[in-house]
């Protein structure tokens, strides 16, 4: 393009006078779009949580929709990493990340459900009866297999039939009380579900 310097300070003038123009404020206003569209989380409710996968204990955000009022089921719309959480900063991984397919899932179990001795379908059964029969099934098991002494008259007080699968997103606290009542009960075999 060919232009000679009357003509470069005419374009240098233009664009400077219109950039000043736009700048004290007589820009056009801005185009709209025809429907504004709403910040999906913005009237959400913000529940703090810990991932349930590993022991690593990454902080969530659990977005949810529906107030507290008394026929109304909230759902759970979005999560994300908690930023403020001093274990991932609010990153997640691959896991934690579809969380929320994990939430929504047709397959995941809701409800204690038992298979009968003879039977090939699950019932499903109320929390207390599931609570009633898991410690039950406990009971009579260590009452058949606690071993107080050893061949050699020593006292061991052991119960090796039965383990014990912790969770791994529990707190110290939780998990403190969790290793008492399983040690005080007898078992040896005790493990965590970051290990498995």
């Amino acid at each position: 393009m060919d232009m000679n310097r009357r003509q470069f300070f005419k374009v240098c003038a233009l664009g400077l006078g219109g950039s000043s123009l736009a700048a004290l404020g007589v820009a056009p206003p801005a185009a709209f779009a025809d429907q504004v569209r709403h910040f999906k989380l913005a009237r959400s409710i913000e529940t703090r949580n810990t991932c349930p996968y590993c022991s690593v204990g990454c902080g969530l955000i659990m977005y949810s929709q529906g107030d507290g009022a008394k026929n109304v089921a909230q759902n759970i719309i979005h999560i994300e990493g908690d930023a403020d959480h001093p274990v991932n900063r609010g990153t997640l991984c691959p896991k934690g990340a579809g969380l929320l397919d994990f939430v929504h899932s047709p397959n995941r179990l809701k409800y204690p459900q038992v298979r009968e001795a003879g039977s090939s379908e699950w019932k499903r059964i109320e929390w207390d009866e599931a609570l009633d029969r898991i410690a039950k099934l406990m009971k009579d098991d260590r009452d058949a297999n606690f071993v107080a002494q050893n061949a050699a008259g020593q006292t061991v007080n052991r119960w090796l039939t039965t383990g014990f699968l912790a969770a791994s997103a529990s707190s110290n606290e939780a998990g403190y009380i969790t290793h008492k009542v399983v040690r005080s009960l007898g078992m040896l075999g005790f493990d965590n579900q970051a290990r498995v």
